[in-house]
């Protein structure tokens, strides 16, 4: 049986030398052949064969609508019946919104923006993945609801701290010095501290913020915040109240607002308040007497 391979292939060999140009024909046939199957298979087992990268993906639907007097076109869910269909469903355990979109990335320094496809959720799209972001945090529903972050009780006293500066939310860049949430024990909740190693992988993403920024001042609202830009600990009583810098920028050093929902002292208030004085004077904002005299 081999000696008969064999000599097939010789003759073979031979027919195909006698004819180049059909041997060249032949060959360009069997590429495209297997090229073309290559790339339908690819997208068949990317499209239909292999499962969604979600730990349930059987479990996931997708709804939309139909335009029953336009053929039976799909369009896009509204706001408002999507509302409605989460208000009143009873089958499923979850139930998110999305929009894909366009967004330009910008850089720091003369860094040309990038074009980037992505898309608009609602906060309830990792939920219902069963998923976490790459980098940072799902939003809560509150933060959904007034379309901000930090819209808790401690969030709601920077908030009016930072209106009694006599300044507004979107004058302010707020940012997390750690880009996702600790991980935590099953069954337990709540946040924890991050470790150095966590804040420092998360140190780069933190640093570009900063440059594209460009801030006039920094202010770092408790000893996380403190370490992950000084990269030194220290007790707040020593640090705060006092000018320091970070790469040439003005650092103010104060209390995170956590701290004084723990302690509502109006001693302890009244550190923070002068911290923010000190903040308005090196921006130059004017400062009147009630300011002056005001108790957070």
């Amino acid at each position: 049986m081999i000696e008969n391979l064999s000599q097939d292939l010789r003759y073979t060999w031979r027919t195909l030398l006698k004819s180049p140009g059909f041997a060249l024909v032949a060959l360009l046939t069997l590429a495209l052949g297997i090229g073309a199957n290559s790339a339908i298979f690819s997208v068949i087992n990317a499209a239909l064969l292999r499962p969604l990268p979600y730990p349930h993906p059987d479990q996931l639907v997708l709804l939309y609508e139909r335009a029953v007097a336009a053929n039976g076109s799909r369009n896009p869910v509204s706001l408002g019946n999507f509302l409605d269909w989460q208000a009143q469903s009873r089958s499923f355990t979850a139930m998110a919104v999305e929009r894909h979109k366009a967004f330009n990335l910008g850089g720091s320094g003369q860094a040309q923006p990038e074009r980037i496809n992505g898309a608009i959720c609602s906060w309830s799209m990792f939920p219902a993945l069963g998923i976490s972001p790459a980098i940072g945090r799902p939003f809560t529903a509150d933060e959904d609801k007034q379309g901000e972050p930090f819209v808790g009780r401690a969030g709601q006293l920077l908030t009016r701290i930072i209106e009694t500066m006599g300044l507004t939310r979107q004058e302010v860049y707020i940012a997390n010095i750690l880009k996702c949430r600790p991980d935590t024990p099953s069954g337990s909740f709540g946040n924890r501290p991050p470790t150095p190693r966590e804040m420092q992988t998360c140190r780069p993403y933190l640093l570009e913020q900063i440059d594209v920024i460009e801030p006039k001042v920094l202010v770092a609202l408790g000893a996380v915040a403190v370490e992950g830009l000084l990269g030194a600990r220290g007790t707040m009583r020593e640090l705060r109240g006092r000018w320091h810098s970070y790469n040439g920028t003005p650092l103010m050093i104060t209390y995170h607002p956590a701290y004084l929902l723990r302690n509502q002292t109006p001693s302890e208030k009244r550190k923070v308040w002068e911290d923010m004085l000190q903040v308005l004077e090196r921006l130059k904002k004017p400062i009147t007497e009630k300011q002056r005299n005001y108790f957070l």
